[in-house]
């Protein structure tokens, strides 16, 4: 990773630069930022489902805050940004899933030994032969290539999750992204796919992930915006089961694990069984909004460039019960996020000197869908494309801990990076690289929508010294709460950590709307290719 170097005095010259335009600007605080998520996640709002009556009272509620702070609509005189979508569930009683190996047909427990996705695959029936493919990742730029001698065609591919480690993280994550696997595997001929999770990188257990798998997906209603179907089926495959899976193969799901934890190449080969499918799915029509608000650039030579300041509305509402709460209040996933980006939009509205580029703030739904919101904004601003000059994203930035170190997922692929470094550090703030790059956070929220339309983006993760206690909360924090419904208000927050990362990231946006350069990709970034 390329760092700028700092000197102790130019940090203080910056930090002292962006004091002064906020001079008249009420300071972000704890308080006022926890007032947002307080609202934002309690139960009254039954955790936020896209579409859901829930949701519609958090729009009201950030339309009313952008509005009191001073931010103009942002699509067209409104600050709603409607989307057609459609609802779809599997009908589990209609449903079944079996391997047959033999002549000798095994049914699986659906929620126990295997989970039908209703986000991709089509209604209707699947029997088909299964191949074992590593990780399923087609990745030229890295001479690395699962699909390589594999006959695919009919077939249902079975992959790993993950990666190898010899792949930058952000290349990884962008093969790795639904809507790139879905691309390679249909050109390949597959007609499903199968993912096993590997044990050591598990964030969601299983059982969490079972009680979640009859809530509905969604998609766009316009079948242009979908990117990532062409499979006929698709099925997330318990670990703890996968012998079941793997029985009578040349090689075992534990041997092919531990290839992978030592970056080591894994076999390909056809496994015994068959997988046969009966898939039955209800529909129905649904809309959601966007909230967008702009606030418009002080120079009027670039205020027709914006810095966009994104996080997702939406969580995953009701659920299955753990511990007699079924509420998914989603604290810090991710009203945590929006809490950050009203005090931002306060702050800069209120500053003495305002951007001289405008600042678009997007509270966009259906992130937990697919990054729906964000994809439709992306591919369809309410102000000029060619005016998108950076994303910021916010999304369970995971104020637990003091802010201290910040990782920011695509900091080494553009010059904001840079600008990165500069503002953190007069903030007595590190940076650090994704600690945990199979996470594949860089395409996991709303920020890939933007990168795919070519705009620069970072998303943001407060960090840790490795190995430190502040390391092991952030990381049992996913075990423990996350799409949990002790994600909630009673969990340890630091607010004056939450208050810094908004001082910070208000500072990196007016650092950004005054530079005299647009931010651009990084020559050696992959993701040059998508700029316009």
């Amino acid at each position: 990773m390329r760092r700028s170097p700092r000197t102790p005095l130019l940090a203080a010259l910056a930090l002292l630069s962006a004091s002064a335009a906020r001079a008249e600007a009420p300071a972000p605080n704890g308080a006022s930022w926890w007032k947002h998520v307080e609202f934002l996640a309690s139960d009254a709002l039954q955790g936020r489902d896209t579409g859901s009556e829930g949701y519609r009272k958090a729009a009201a509620y950030v339309t009313e805050q952008l509005s009191a702070a001073g931010v103009k609509p942002g699509a067209g005189d409104s600050y709603l940004q409607e989307v057609e979508l459609v609802s779809r569930r599997l009908v589990e009683e209609r449903s079944r899933l079996s391997l047959v190996r033999e002549g000798k047909e095994t049914r699986l427990t659906l929620g126990k030994e295997a989970i039908i996705s209703s986000r991709a695959g089509e209604a209707g029936s699947v029997d088909a032969p299964l191949v074992f493919i590593g990780y399923g990742l087609s990745i030229p730029e890295a001479g690395h290539d699962d699909f390589a001698g594999v006959d695919l065609q009919g077939k249902i591919a079975v992959v790993l999750m993950g990666g190898p480690e010899k792949v930058s993280g952000a290349l990884r994550a962008h093969h790795g992204s639904s809507s790139e696997r879905a691309k390679a595997l249909k050109q390949a001929g597959a007609v499903g796919l199968v993912m096993l999770q590997n044990p050591k990188l598990v964030e969601v257990p299983w059982e969490r992930a079972a009680g979640a798998r009859k809530k509905p997906s969604m998609m766009f209603a316009d079948a242009a915006l979908n990117d990532d179907q062409g499979m006929k089926l698709s099925v997330v495959f318990n670990h703890a089961h996968a012998r079941k899976l793997f029985a009578g193969a040349p090689h075992t799901f534990e041997s092919l694990v531990a290839l992978a934890n030592a970056d080591k190449p894994m076999p390909k080969f056809e496994l015994p069984s068959r997988l046969k499918a009966q898939v039955a799915f209800e529909t129905a029509p649904l809309e959601a909004a966007n909230v967008v608000g702009v606030l418009p650039g002080s120079d009027p030579k670039l205020a027709g460039e914006y810095v966009v300041i994104s996080a997702h509305l939406d969580h995953v509402g009701v659920g299955e019960p753990v511990k007699g709460d079924r509420i998914y209040n989603g604290a810090m996933d991710n009203a945590s996020g929006v809490a950050a980006v009203l005090e931002v939009a306060r702050t800069l509205q209120a500053s003495a000197e305002k951007p001289k580029r405008s600042v678009l703030f997007a509270l966009v739904m259906g992130e937990e869908k697919g990054l729906l919101g964000a994809k439709y904004f992306a591919a369809r601003p309410t102000v000029p494309a060619a005016g998108l000059l950076a994303d910021f994203n916010m999304d369970m930035f995971l104020p637990l801990v003091p802010f201290t170190h910040v990782v920011a997922y695509g900091q080494e692929e553009s010059t904001l990076g840079a600008s990165l470094e500069q503002v953190a550090a007069a903030h007595g703030v590190k940076v650090q690289p994704d600690p945990q790059p199979n996470r594949m956070g860089f395409v996991r929220s709303d920020q890939y929508a933007f990168i795919r339309q070519g705009v620069p983006a970072l998303a943001f993760k407060f960090g840790a010294e490795p190995g430190s206690k502040e390391e092991q909360t952030l990381r049992g924090w996913y075990l423990e709460r996350y799409h949990a419904p002790s994600d909630d208000l009673a969990q340890p927050v630091n607010k004056e950590g939450a208050a810094k990362f908004v001082r910070m990231l208000a500072d990196l946006a007016r650092t950004v709307a005054n530079a005299p350069e647009r931010p651009r990709w990084n020559d050696t970034s992959f993701f040059r290719r998508f700029a316009k």
